[in-house]
């Protein structure tokens, strides 16, 4: 049986935008380090996605040293120093059904937001102050996440985009899925059965399969929706369930520690 690896990892700093590929990351309970810990909201407090804003995927969020810089198609690069605040003003946000209490970014950040999007919109940061549990139908008492969608992390084998582009009219990218982690020498959904691995030296809970929306059909490179909604038509064919359209495991980390890409992976 081919030897399991971990080849590619990813984290998406501000919820929503582009990601950052890596060759390793500290694993916090929370997920993958700086991973959705920054987001978007509007004047309501509600979180902001590229679902209803594609462009958001043009955002690029980056690190200069302790600095949070953010760059986008038309705007000039905004660095802000303050890329972690602790303390200071903070805001009430949702996120889905959660509400929450983050800590602002700087009012430049909010202006550089507004201008690019074109609507009035806030940066919040998720510190240690603002607690958000995963969903208690799938976690253990005191599990927490990050601003992701449902849970820490998510994990695709590279042979199920492999299999998936075998049956689509268009090469599909692993960036349309925006996994954390990919993993290599299994065969295509072989993640559909795990419930539990370790990964290097961290071991993960394998809660749910991840049920994916039309964010899916939009190009990351262009912010173009498919016009007919590739690639979660095709997928729609072979792998809906009872909870919906099925690619990917979500995952619960047990531990912390740091990946490498290379670390061997073991089903447990």
């Amino acid at each position: 049986m081919p030897e399991l690896t971990l080849t590619q990892i990813s984290y998406y700093p501000l919820k929503s935008t582009a990601g950052i590929n890596t060759r390793q990351t500290d694993v916090e309970p929370r997920g993958l380090k700086d991973d959705r810990r920054w987001m978007l909201v509007d004047v309501h407090g509600r979180f902001l996605t590229a679902r209803e804003h594609p462009q958001l995927l043009q955002i690029k969020a980056g690190f200069n040293a302790e600095a949070l810089t953010l760059s986008a198609p038309g705007m000039p690069v905004l660095e802000l120093d303050e890329a972690r605040p602790d303390g200071g003003l903070r805001l009430d946000v949702t996120v889905w059904r959660d509400q929450l209490n983050a800590a602002a970014m700087p009012v430049t950040a909010d202006v550089w937001c507004s201008e690019y999007l074109g609507l009035g919109c806030r940066l919040v940061y998720m510190d240690e102050q603002c607690e958000r549990a995963s969903d208690p139908d799938y976690s253990l008492h005191g599990d927490r996440v990050s601003f992701a969608d449902g849970f820490p992390c998510l994990l695709i084998s590279k042979a199920s985009l492999d299999d998936l582009n075998t049956r689509t009219p268009l090469a599909i990218s692993m960036r349309r899925f925006r996994p954390n982690l990919v993993i290599s020498g299994c065969e295509a959904y072989a993640e559909d059965g795990w419930q539990r691995l370790r990964i290097g030296a961290v071991e993960f809970a394998a809660v749910k399969a991840c049920t994916r929306c039309v964010l899916t059909t939009v190009d990351p490179d262009t912010s173009e929706k498919h016009p007919e909604m590739e690639p979660l038509r095709t997928l729609g064919g072979y792998r809906r369930t009872e909870r919906g359209i099925a690619f990917g495991k979500n995952l619960i980390p047990r531990g912390t520690g740091t990946l490498w890409v290379g670390d061997p992976v073991e089903i447990l």
